[in-house]
């Protein structure tokens, strides 16, 4: 073998190995941001769908990807200080969870792609301005309340519906939508709402306390502040013998009565497999607004059984 050859064959193999080098590093180099608003088991079901979907599409936490998490433990403060952490990181891409946190991240960040997961009403909270063409570096999984669904749902289980209790948070700009929208639908049933501001976890119990006597049942959207701080409605529900309905089937399985409803964890797996179109270089404001995929009815037996009340589901 003349040395030319030789020479050309050591290339060869150093250029297949800096060519599986580049490659491997290119992959743990692929680093993303999450973060949420509060901790409660709904959000942590869509967290935990998401890092489920990237791993089927491939990118597995602590092997080729680095996942940054961030809770904001209910304080806006917080979450703009979180916003500031991640506009002086290198970030791939940005996965805020819940109205306020995608909030905080879109109006500091201008170039890194976020794809935002929780959040009801993503045009009246000027997440993006189309959901068929956000443009810019948004996109993500809007979980629009099914509200029409839902209180048909709720008329199976109760014929005689007439008043229904709303607690909620009125800070939250996705609560004055749903409220407004569930009011118009509610109306042509001929159903009153009777509602309850709850700005803090720590209302909830109290303003549960001010309507329960008043209504035939108890309905709660994706209200962060309110699902945060379930556990006191629960009791109150229970103790009037008043179904609680809720939008998350995990609030079923903490002791609320029913739900027709998204299934988080879905739509957090629905969020991971567009954070790979992203991340394999597709532009996120070319990507229009999705919604998820499937309504289930979920009820808790126990619940049911206390407060004698049944659902006559068709399918």
């Amino acid at each position: 073998m003349t040395l030319l050859k030789i020479i050309q064959k050591h290339l060869k193999v150093t250029t297949f190995f800096i060519s599986l080098f580049c490659v491997s590093s290119l992959e743990a180099t692929k680093t993303i941001g999450i973060t949420q608003i509060v901790d409660h088991p709904s959000l942590n079901a869509i967290r935990e769908g998401i890092l489920e979907g990237l791993a089927k599409e491939g990118f597995v936490d602590g092997k080729n990807l680095t996942v940054i998490y961030e809770n904001a433990q209910g304080n806006p403060t917080t979450a703009a200080q979180i916003a500031q952490k991640f506009a002086g990181l290198q970030l791939d891409v940005i996965i805020p969870i819940s109205t306020p946190s995608a909030q905080t991240i879109v109006q500091q960040i201008k170039k890194t792609p976020i794809i935002f997961a929780a959040i009801s009403d993503p045009l009246s909270a000027k997440i993006v301005s189309s959901l068929t063409h956000p443009g810019e570096n948004v996109t993500g999984v809007a979980d629009i309340p099914p509200l029409q669904e839902q209180l048909n749902f709720m008329e199976t289980c109760i014929p005689h519906l007439k008043t229904l209790g709303v607690v909620y948070n009125p800070g939250e700009v996705n609560n004055v939508s749903f409220l407004k929208e569930l009011r118009r639908l509610a109306h042509k049933k001929q159903i009153k709402i009777v509602v309850a501001a709850a700005p803090k976890s720590a209302d909830v119990n109290a303003a549960a306390k001010s309507i329960v006597s008043k209504v035939d049942a108890i309905f709660i959207g994706n209200d962060n502040t309110v699902v945060s701080g379930l556990e006191p409605l629960i009791k109150v529900s229970l103790d009037a013998n008043k179904p609680l309905f809720v939008s998350d089937p995990d609030s079923v399985n903490r002791g609320a009565f029913a739900a027709y409803a998204y299934d988080q964890r879905q739509i957090g797996q629905q969020v991971g497999k567009m954070v790979v179109e992203v991340l394999k270089g597709k532009n996120p404001g070319d990507i229009p607004v999705e919604t998820p995929k499937d309504l289930k009815v979920t009820i808790n037996p126990k619940t049911a059984e206390k407060i004698k009340v049944t659902c006559a589901i068709t399918r």
